[in-house]
């Protein structure tokens, strides 16, 4: 088992309904923000963070996803045949994560400041937690809209609240994930689960994020990088 993760589970699946018209021809990942797709930033922060593995699920436009990561480091798990949510899609790509706790990390958000993964990584302890949730304040959460998802308590665990927003980011320990008995699941069931032992945790990103989940968020994601008109 990896000592500190070194693995990483790019979202990249979805059907990016909230887009609209802009994913009626490709997949979210590929829409582009400051004249790069949204992959793309996901990437750097990979490649910035020297991680050493990296996986992407695929179902919409996966030919599209697969012709975009060609050449590239990153292997893919593909489920064109059903799209199984963020916890079937970790679950049927850890045998090419291997095994031991993973970053997770969504393709639809763009960031400022450090490397959420160098964060996560330098804040990760295995012995004390299941899961280490990258968070902004909900004042800070650009393009997010509703409430927030969670409350930091002062040792840094987390429980179900509205002061923090979750970013996508984050690192889990899978363990006990093949124990869910449907295919297609959220994550959110094994937070619950890390909630109720007193072994999720959350750590605050530094710097600017955007969730990029709508067309109305791509001109809030340019202006952040310094690219708005």
């Amino acid at each position: 088992m990896r000592p500190t993760p070194d693995a990483l589970m790019l979202f990249a699946a979805g059907r990016g309904t909230r887009m609209g018209a802009l994913t009626q021809t490709r997949p979210k990942p590929l829409i582009e923000v400051a004249g790069r797709p949204l992959i793309a930033s996901a990437l750097d922060l990979v490649r910035d963070a020297g991680l050493g593995k990296a996986v992407a699920n695929v179902h919409y436009f996966s030919d599209q996803l697969r012709a975009y990561l060609a050449g590239s480091e990153v292997e893919i798990s593909d489920e064109s045949d059903l799209l199984l949510e963020t916890g079937g899609g970790l679950r049927k790509a850890l045998p090419l994560l291997g095994p031991g706790p993973v970053f997770t990390l969504n393709t639809d958000a763009v960031w400022t400041g450090p490397n959420v993964l160098s964060t996560l990584r330098e804040a990760w302890d295995g012995e004390r937690m299941r899961a280490l949730l990258a968070l902004v304040p909900r004042s800070a959460a650009t393009g997010h809209t509703g409430a927030g998802d969670f409350d930091l308590d002062p040792d840094g665990r987390i429980r179900r609240g509205t002061t923090y927003v979750y970013t996508g980011a984050q690192i889990l320990d899978p363990a006990g994930i093949e124990t869910v008995s449907e295919p297609v699941f959220s994550l959110n069931l094994i937070w619950t689960r890390a909630i109720a032992e007193g072994r999720a945790y959350g750590v605050v990103h530094r710097g600017g994020w955007c969730d990029v989940g709508r067309p109305d968020c791509i001109p809030l994601a340019e202006e952040m990088l310094g690219h708005g008109a």
